[in-house]
Order: structure tokens, then sequence, then C-alpha cells
């Protein structure tokens, strides 16, 4: 008798942990159609996009084009909703850049810096300042004395140091993250000869750590560069910076921008790619990030890479075929690489801290005018009337799927002789 109430027991107990393990099941299915990726995958990493000004001013005229941000023309009142509602960081793709927020010797503008994180703090989204030394976008009067000639080493030293100690000192509270240096290196690994280079060697990158660190020993610090899905480019940040973190450089992360061509990624190249790239930062002891993903699918003319926005090829019709649409099978391609990507990253969770995309829709996406002005892309998270692409909502699946398969089994019990 006690042995058959144990046995009714037992096959109770499994009934209500099946019951229980279904309604959980059941609970997460029912909500995924109305996640978000923020949602998805907050226990993994924080999702990001970078953010204009016309969408902080809640744009409406339609006419606010610029020449690097790409094609601009759509009504951006609803922008600010859907950026909230998606993401949890948030980057000015502009506004925060040296050529608008110092523009002369002396002179800062922070206007449109000020609207950008003020509205963004206000919404509870974390911020990213990008980006304090670039040689791009950079004022013209950055390395230069009044002759024209290119300062000395103690100079531009000195006016590194009070561009950086103003910047992250104003914004000191409120910015939760910089872009300390951004692309300071070659394809192949070797440093950039930029004006900086030419005056200070590498060594204007450590000084430029330090002096946001010195400025806001809070914020967290980041090196970023494209192109870092290639050995030679990923390989050469890593020897760089490998030395100056043991030595206790205060480098928070090392992002990866991820701005990826469709056409590059035979037989899954590209996500390779990043598999290896992830692997790379993470055994430097510092995690990674994707700082600047979109997608493009149009032709790459000469096999061109990277984000360099001073290269530019000329318009050529046979360079621009999906002005009217993408196919089916096209729009299946895309879906089928971002479901990749994003298995890809799940399997270096633990690396990872923010997943960010460049710009929220197609019709404000830089692509469209990089590296040949004029174009119609689809590199974005969302279409040009600003829904978002069925793709999303399997990337979403994925993390659900995952939490579905972490649910543990119930144990088997041994039986009693």
């Amino acid at each position: 008798m006690i042995k058959r109430i144990s046995a009714i027991s037992r096959i109770c107990q499994i009934s209500v942990l099946r019951t229980a393990l279904s309604v959980a099941i059941a609970a997460i299915a029912s909500t995924s159609v109305a996640q978000t990726l923020k949602d998805a995958y907050r226990d993994y990493w924080y999702t990001g996009v970078s953010v204009n000004q016309w969408q902080v001013a809640a744009d409406k005229s339609g006419d606010n084009a610029h020449n690097v941000t790409g094609h601009i023309s759509n009504d951006q009142t609803a922008d600010w909703d859907a950026i909230v509602s998606n993401f949890n960081w948030v980057v000015a793709e502009n506004c925060m850049k040296c050529e608008v927020i110092h523009p002369q010797e002396g002179v800062y503008d922070f206007t449109l810096a000020d609207q950008f994180v003020n509205k963004a703090k206000a919404a509870g989204l974390k911020v990213l300042g990008h980006c304090l030394i670039w040689h791009s976008q950079c004022a013209p009067w950055f390395h230069f004395d009044s002759d024209g000639k290119p300062v000395s080493a103690d100079v531009l030293k000195k006016r590194m140091r009070e561009h950086i100690y103003t910047i992250v000192s104003h914004f000191k509270g409120r910015v939760d993250a910089w872009d300390v240096v951004n692309e300071a290196f070659e394809d192949d690994g070797s440093p950039r000869q930029s004006l900086f280079y030419q005056i200070l060697g590498t060594d204007y990158i450590p000084l430029a750590f330090q002096y946001a660190h010195e400025a806001d020993p809070s914020a967290e610090l980041y090196y970023n560069d494209f192109s870092m899905n290639k050995a030679t480019k990923v390989e050469g940040v890593a020897n760089f910076f490998r030395p100056l973190l043991n030595q206790g450089l205060p480098v928070t992360a090392i992002g990866m921008q991820g701005h990826l061509i469709l056409e590059d990624n035979v037989d899954d190249l590209v996500i390779k790619q990043y598999d290896h790239s992830i692997d790379v930062i993470a055994a430097l002891g510092v995690p990674t990030f994707f700082s600047e993903l979109d997608l493009s699918v149009l032709p790459n003319p000469y096999g061109f890479s990277g984000a360099n926005i001073s290269d530019k090829f000329a318009y050529r019709p046979e360079m621009d075929p999906y002005k009217n649409g993408l196919t089916k099978e096209h729009e299946k391609t895309i879906s089928e690489f971002w479901v990749n990507f994003f298995k890809m990253l799940i399997r270096h969770k633990d690396d990872i801290s923010r997943v960010s995309f460049w710009c929220l829709n197609d019709a404000n996406s830089w692509r469209n005018d990089f590296p040949i002005k004029g174009r119609t892309d689809y590199a974005t998270l969302f279409d040009r009337q600003n829904r978002l692409k069925p793709f999303v909502q399997k990337l979403i699946d994925l993390a659900l799927e995952r939490k579905i398969s972490q649910v543990e089994p119930i144990a088997p019990q041994n039986k009693k002789k």
C-alpha cells in the first residue's frame, strides 16, 4: 500500500512539474511577438542605436539632408518613440564630433549635444558619447598653428587634454561611456597615418584614455574601429592594446563597428571572421561590443570595405539595382544572414556588452550615400515607413528558443527496491 501511494505521489509530482513547465514555456511564447530586441536580449547584452539631431527635434519637414549621415528625407516625428521602445543605449551620429562641438579653438557649441543627451536621459536611456579623438570630422584648426603649419607635440597634447577635459566634464554624470579614440588603425593592423599620429606617434592613443579617465573616472572608455572582422586588423589592434591593458590603461572595452556588406558573406565568411575576432578581443580580458551595425545589400564597388567616409565612388545605375524595392529572395537572404549572425553572437554572449545598430531606418541610413551617393539601400532594422522588418521577430525568437532550451528537465528519481 505504501509503495502504491508513493508511486501515485510521484506521478502527481511529475504531472505538476510538467504542467508548470508547459505554463512557463507558453508564457514565454505568448510574449515573444510583443517583445523587442532589447527585451529579448536583456540577459545577454544591451541593445543600442545611433540617433541624429532631426530625430531629437522630431523634425517633420523632410528637408534635412546631410552630407555625412546620408539620405534623410522622411518625417521623423515618430522616430523617437521607436528608439525608446526598441533600444536601451543611444549614441549621437554627428552632434558630438569635434567639427560640431568644438569648431574653433576655445569655442564650444553644446547646443545639439545637450538636446540629445537631455532627451535620452529623460527617457531612461544610457548614452554613449561619440567620439573624442578621431582623424575624420575633426575641426580643421585642431592640428595647425596660425600660420597653417602643424603644431608641435606639446601643443597637440595640450589641445587634446583641453578638448577631452572640457567635453567629458561638461557631460559628467550624464554620458555613461565614451568612444575615446576612433579608427586609429589601418586594415593591415598598422597605425593610421593621421595628423595625430604624424605629430605624436601612437602616444596620442593612451594619452586620450588617460585624459578621459581623469575627467570622469566613472565613465566607461572604449576604443572603436571598422573592418574588425579582418584578422590583420583585429590582431593589430589587440597587439597594440595588450601591453597597455597589462599596465592598467583604463580601457573598458574594444568596439567593432560592423558595417557589413551582404555580398562579402560568401559561405558565411564575414560571420566566421567576426567569430574569430570576438575571441581575439576576449583574450585581452576586456569585453567587445558591436557599435555601428548595418548591412548593405547593394553591390560592393571594386571590393571596397571599411567605413572611411572620405572614400567615394562615382554613381553608376548598375550599382543601384533596388530603387523599386527588394525581391522576396533578397529579403530571405537578408533574414538568413541576420539569424546566422545572431546565432554567432549568442555563442559569445559572455564576451559581448552591447549590440548597437547605426541609423534607425532605411530612410535615414548613411549607407544610401556611402560609398556611392544617391543609392537606395536597405541596411537597417526598420523600413522606410519606420516599420520593423520581419526578420527582427526571428532574432527575438532565437533568444526565446534559447531560454526554453535552458529550462532544466525533470531529474529522474532512483527507484526504491
